[in-house]
């Protein structure tokens, strides 16, 4: 499978899954031939990045929950990812340990009573620093995309702020949306 030509659609990440069911990227991934798995490599409480907190409406420095993973298409690092969550929904759940969450993230938010009404996504690129090139396997003259994503509840509060990063050579995002 070549992942120069995959496209990426944010729809199924933003879903809970069905009980029993895989997370998202590897039903992607496995739906379109390929292997998607992801690497944890940090969960717990860290100080809140001054735009994480911002988005959160938080003071800068506010204690955060985080999820730092490696995601992988067959053995290849394809994207880092940095998910944030407020400590008063994240604290003392499995979001904030190392372990894999069955279903994925989204679907354990739903099951605490937390689901995403409306996404706000902001995508700009950028040249990696050399550690992202280390860890997504790329060459320094090749840019990479940062998607910022925020996700907020039916009243309108941040439950969740994703920041990843991928080769823009590998990706092509896809957006589609419904008017009226």
């Amino acid at each position: 499978m070549s992942d120069s030509t995959w496209v990426s659609v944010s729809t199924p990440y933003l879903t809970p899954r069905p009980q029993g069911k895989s997370d998202a990227w590897a039903a992607e991934a496995a739906a379109r031939g390929g292997k998607g798995s992801q690497r944890i490599v940090h969960a717990g409480e860290v100080p809140a990045p001054d735009d994480v907190a911002a988005l959160f409406g938080l003071p800068a420095g506010e204690t955060v929950v985080v999820r730092r993973r490696v995601i992988e298409l067959d053995d290849c690092p394809t994207e880092l990812t940095d998910t944030y969550y407020p400590l008063a929904i994240a604290g003392g759940t499995p979001l904030a340990q190392m372990g894999k969450i069955r279903g994925g993230a989204v679907t354990l938010l739903a099951e605490l009573g937390y689901s995403g009404a409306r996404v706000r996504e902001d995508v700009t690129a950028r040249m990696p620093s050399p550690a992202e090139c280390e860890a997504l396997r790329m060459p320094p003259d090749q840019p990479v995309l940062r998607l910022s994503r925020v996700t907020f509840d039916k009243g309108g509060r941040p439950i969740q702020v994703d920041r990843m990063l991928m080769p823009a050579h590998r990706q092509q995002l896809r957006y589609e949306m419904r008017i009226g």
